[in-house]
């Protein structure tokens, strides 16, 4: 009987999540889409609160797990205008059960969940935020409520985002824990390639010797491509011969040594010089440069909590601590194993791809090694997942530790409460093309909720009591601003601060013409910055903004400061 063909198995397409969500999976992978629908957002509404459901919109199309929304309020009138997730019948309906309702509609694998209650009541339920991975308060807010909100999830080390959006400005400010480590910050590709050329391997250099024994006696073909690599290699361990065994220190010797490459290639085959060497030559100044860990990792490796591992450690720290080992006893930190593209044979570049990754399998083991020992030590049940080990083993150059600060509550000024980032602010309330003054407008708002619990209503009486109310309300926040400006004028020894009073002025009487109502184009920007960094927060990976944003719809400016 005579041989069918056979047919070829099925090749294995991507599957419908894939299909999904394949341009986000692009940028943060299976670990951080993992980590977000592991995720549950708990949002505390307050005032329109536009700003917060767009938020939550923009982690809901990328599938965030879970989501939940405390609000106390009935919808009216006023939001029809200027929320979106409601609609006409929603009208005397709880605004927190629609706008979950139209929320969920984006996207049906994703949770939603609805609380009518106050903000006061329901932070009073003991252990009440637990359960929430990440915090979206909206403000204005009582201080009572922020204060002890703030408090709760630095004690269990929530993340917190504080908003406001009022009129044309908004502003967010981060809570993170007090050590926040992010592995996967995402360098730019080019600056994570660890060649070793200063410090190879004995299989490196075997590997360079094969390919490089008769180098001049190669035809054209093969002379011109020798991987660049293999030439620096070669060409360094010519210099070292007449020069004391030490490769090129500075700019005048690296100059010198790049003529060297040069002079190496072939100028005389029809295509008038040689690729590789070209490659090699433009690599000179950046590839022999001698190792140093960064300042972030060395934060990392001098921290307490790497040094001194306990049961309850993290795995970060136990990793982290494994890290700083393989770093002490060998002068550099594991071979992340990646290759640039270079102008090569596919044969050799094949060849000299394994012999990195064979490099790197091999500091990964012995990583990993310590991480088990430590467990046994630790005494823990629970193995780390080595692709945990070999993700940190790949990034530990561009490891960066986060250190959170509390949430700035408006109190009366006073430089004391201002002394760790006094001259931050001095500069900033100095600089004429600061956004300082909105934020500072933003804690007089706040101040004044303190003190009057509730914010500036917006057309709820007739023009003349409007108008005189909202007068009060600029005058209160005024002179809240003018003390806080009066404490860094002394402190600066300054004449005035006219121009910047000014500007605090303008932006006062703006927040107290919104009457605190919203805009939903701004509100909906704030909620796509905000929620863009929630996601770098629950994906732990990129660096979020140090501590606070601030945009100015007016003239279409941003600025993050730290706070």
């Amino acid at each position: 009987m005579a041989n069918r063909p056979t047919t070829p198995p099925l090749l294995q397409g991507p599957t419908a999540k894939e299909k999904k969500y394949d341009r986000q999976l692009r940028l943060w992978a299976a670990s951080g889409q993992q980590a977000l629908e592991d995720a549950h957002v708990l949002l505390l509404n307050s005032s329109p609160g536009v700003v917060g459901i767009e938020t939550l919109k923009n982690l809901i199309l990328p599938g965030v797990g879970n989501f939940t929304i405390v609000d106390e309020e009935k919808v009216r009138e006023e939001d029809l205008g200027i929320n979106f997730f409601l609609a006409e019948e929603s009208l005397g309906k709880s605004r927190a059960d629609e706008s979950c309702r139209f929320l969920q509609e984006l996207n049906p694998e994703v949770q939603g969940h609805a609380i009518q209650e106050s903000l006061e009541d329901f932070i009073e339920q003991t252990d009440v935020l637990d359960k929430y991975s990440l915090i979206l308060l909206i403000g204005p807010t009582p201080s009572a409520v922020l204060e002890k909100v703030c408090k709760y999830a630095l004690k269990r080390s929530i993340p917190l985002f504080y908003i406001h959006s009022i009129g044309f400005y908004s502003q967010f400010s981060v809570q993170l824990p007090a050590l926040f480590p992010i592995v996967d910050t995402h360098p730019d590709p080019v600056s994570t390639q660890d060649l070793r050329l200063l410090d190879p391997w004995p299989g490196l250099v075997d590997f360079v010797n094969l390919k490089t024994e008769n180098l001049e006696g190669l035809n054209d073909h093969d002379h011109g491509h020798v991987p660049y690599l293999v030439l620096l290699l070669y060409y360094l361990g010519k210099w070292k011969a007449s020069h004391d065994g030490k490769p090129p220190e500075n700019y005048k010797e690296k100059t010198l040594f790049r003529d060297m490459v040069k002079d190496g290639a072939r100028r005389q085959n029809a295509e008038g010089g040689e690729e590789n060497f070209d490659e090699a030559v433009g690599a000179v100044l950046k590839s022999l440069n001698p190792f140093s860990i960064s300042s972030g990792l060395r934060e990392v490796l001098e921290a307490e909590e790497c040094k001194s591992l306990h049961p309850n450690s993290k795995n970060f720290w136990i990793i982290a601590h494994a890290i700083g080992d393989f770093y002490s006893s060998s002068g550099h930190l594991p071979l992340p194993g990646g290759l640039p593209d270079m102008k090569a044979q596919s044969a050799d570049y094949i060849q000299l791809q394994n012999t990195y990754k064979a490099k790197a399998r091999k500091d990964l083991t012995q990583v990993l090694e310590t991480v088990r020992s430590s467990e046994k030590q630790l005494g823990r049940k629970s193995a780390i997942d080595e692709k945990e080990v070999e993700a940190f083993c790949k990034g530990a150059a561009f490891v960066k530790l986060v250190k959170g600060r509390p949430l700035r509550i408006a109190e009366e000024p006073s430089l004391a409460a201002w002394s760790d980032r006094f001259k931050d602010v001095c500069r900033e309330v100095k600089n004429e093309e600061s956004l300082m003054p909105i934020y500072i407008s933003f804690l007089a708002y706040d101040w004044y909720l303190m003190y009057n619990h509730f914010p500036p209503r917006p057309y709820d009486e007739s023009p003349e009591v409007e108008s005189a109310y909202r007068a009060q309300v600029t005058k209160l926040m005024t002179g809240y601003s003018e003390r806080f400006l009066e404490l860094f004028r002394k402190a600066l020894g300054e004449s005035n601060l006219d121009s910047t009073k000014e500007r605090i002025r303008n932006t006062i009487a703006e927040l107290g013409r919104a009457g605190g109502a919203e805009l939903h184009n701004i509100s909906a920007l704030t909620g796509g910055m905000v929620a863009q960094e929630v996601i770098k927060v629950i994906t732990k990976q990129y660096i979020p903004i140090d501590n606070t944003c601030i945009f100015d719809g007016i003239t279409s400016k941003t600025a993050v400061l730290n706070l």
